[in-house]
Formats: structure tokens, C-alpha cells, sequence
């Protein structure tokens, strides 16, 4: 059963990381695993077997969801882009309770409110920054584009797995989202399909990709290690701007979708924004 609900949390957590101007570092923070996620992964070969057994339920959620959402997505957002938009929302707000409690009875100074705006105004920064997406990548297989694929790797985990700061939008700004969402959806296709060369050509973009996010994942992870343990209330503080900021992005970048609402699909959105709410707080019990 804990398992099941584990790998949820991972099919959150890799939903989140596809859609632009969604965390998957403030997902799992709202699922309640984000300092044990830091914590399994820095530690991976002092406590391999308890931190294997935590992380492949995670891992397997996150796989499964990422290759669904890169056909379902499109879909959902598409044709029904506020409900969506409002259950990741929901989704979202879901883990404040949880980290509120963690600064609540402590003193509050300076240099915590600062913290808190700091990362509240990046986030909302980086989403008006989202609105304009820049060239496509060029994804034709060469050693400059393996080097640059292994680069978009590390910057994507890095934004991945820091709380607020959306991995999807950034991969957007620089121009390879699209590309590598394509990418993911061919490979697959050519997979079923057992078509060699499409296999070939999926592996020479994702496999390159793929090393770089391992290893901007380990980098990043044991900087922020060091942070929660030097300087805990500062980075909650940090953390609960970064989810207080992160509905205002998901608006932010999709305004042109919240205007025209009809009063059917605003009762719609409210119910999936509580869905969304209930769902993170259980998850995160």
C-alpha cells in the first residue's frame, strides 16, 4: 500500500515537472517528501539500501507519468485549460498547511520576510519571463548537441528539484521543451513499433539528457542539504514564498486561457482546485 501511495507521489511529482510554470520541487514538498527526496538522494551510497527502497517508488511513478503526460497533456490543457490549471493549483496550496507548521510558534526577523519575497518575486518574474518561448533546439544528432543536451540536463534537474522554480519553463525559455517532449513521444512510438532507427535517434537526445539530469540532480541536491542544515528557518521561509508564489505563475502564463470563463467551468475549476487540495494534504499525511 505504501508503495501505491508512494509511486503517487512520484506521478505527481513528474506531471508537475512537464508542465511549464509548475515545480516538481513544490510538489513534493506538498506530498510531504521533499527533505527525505534531498536526503535519499545525497545519501544514496552511505544508505543505499533504505534510500533504493524510498526512491524506486518514486522514480517509477515519475517515469510513468512523465511518458503518459507527453500524450495526455496537450489534450487536457488544450481543451480544458482552467480546470487543469486550477487542480495543479490546488495541488499545490495543498502542502502550505504542512510547511507552515514548520516555522509556526518561531520568531519571524528580517531576514525570513526577505527570504520569503526573494523567492516569491523570482518565481513570479521567471513566469512573466515564460510568456515568450525562444527558438526551437536544433535536436540533429552531433557531439556539440550531445555536449548541450548533457547541459539542458543539469539545468533542468537543477530547477527541478528546487522548490517553486519550474524545470518545464525554463527548458521553454531556452527553446528545447517542445523538442524534447517530441522526442519523448517518438521514442516510445518507435519502441512499440520496433523501428531501429527512430530508437537510435530517440537514444542520441534522451541518453545525453538523461546523464545530465543524474547529475545536476546529485549536485543540486547536496547544495540544498547544506542549506537545510545551516539555515533551516531561512530556506522554509524561502520554500513557502516559492508556494505561495507558484499559483500566481500558473496564472500568470496563462492568462489568455482564464479570460471568458463560463460560470460551468469556474464551478468545475473550484471543484478541481479542492480535489487538487485534498489530494496533496493526503498525500502529504
Amino acid at each position: 500500500m505504501q508503495f501505491l501511495k508512494d509511486m503517487c507521489k512520484g506521478a505527481v511529482i513528474g506531471i508537475a515537472n512537464i508542465i511549464p510554470g509548475v515545480s516538481g520541487g513544490t510538489m513534493a514538498v506538498s506530498m510531504g517528501i521533499y527533505d527525505r527526496l534531498i536526503h535519499c538522494i545525497t545519501h544514496l551510497f552511505k544508505e543505499f539500501k533504505k534510500s533504493i527502497l524510498f526512491l524506486i517508488p518514486i522514480i517509477l511513478g515519475a517515469g510513468i507519468a512523465l511518458v503518459a503526460s507527453a500524450f495526455g497533456l496537450e489534450y487536457l490543457f488544450g481543451n480544458y485549460p482552467v480546470p487543469t490549471n486550477l487542480l495543479f493549483i490546488g495541488l499545490i496550496l495543498g502542502g502550505l498547511p504542512a510547511m507552515c507548521k514548520k516555522v509556526k510558534g518561531k520568531r519571524v526577523n528580517a531576514g525570513h520576510i526577505a527570504a520569503f519575497a526573494i523567492f516569491f518575486v523570482l518565481v513570479a518574474g521567471l513566469a512573466l519571463m515564460g510568456e515568450k518561448e525562444g527558438a526551437a533546439a536544433d535536436m540533429s544528432f552531433s557531439l556539440l548537441n550531445v555536449i548541450k543536451l548533457f547541459g539542458v540536463g543539469i539545468i533542468a534537474s537543477a530547477t527541478m528539484v528546487i522548490p517553486g522554480v519550474s524545470g518545464s519553463m525554463i527548458l521553454l525559455l531556452i527553446g528545447y521543451y517542445h523538442p524534447i517532449i517530441e522526442a519523448v513521444s517518438s521514442f516510445m512510438r518507435a519502441l512499440v513499433s520496433f523501428d531501429m532507427k527512430g530508437i537510435l535517434h530517440g537514444m542520441g537526445i534522451l541518453v545525453p539528457a538523461g546523464i545530465g539530469i543524474i547529475v545536476g540532480i546529485f549536485a543540486i541536491a547536496k547544495l540544498i542539504e547544506i542549506v537545510f542544515e545551516k539555515f533551516p528557518l531561512y530556506a522554509f521561509w524561502a520554500i513557502i514564498g516559492l508556494i505561495v508564489a507558484s499559483p500566481v505563475a500558473i496564472v500568470l502564463m496563462n492568462l489568455a486561457s482564464f479570460s471568458g470563463v463560463t460560470v460551468l467551468t469556474a464551478l468545475i475549476s473550484v471543484i478541481t482546485l479542492a480535489v487538487g487540495f485534498f489530494v496533496s494534504m493526503k498525500l502529504g499525511e
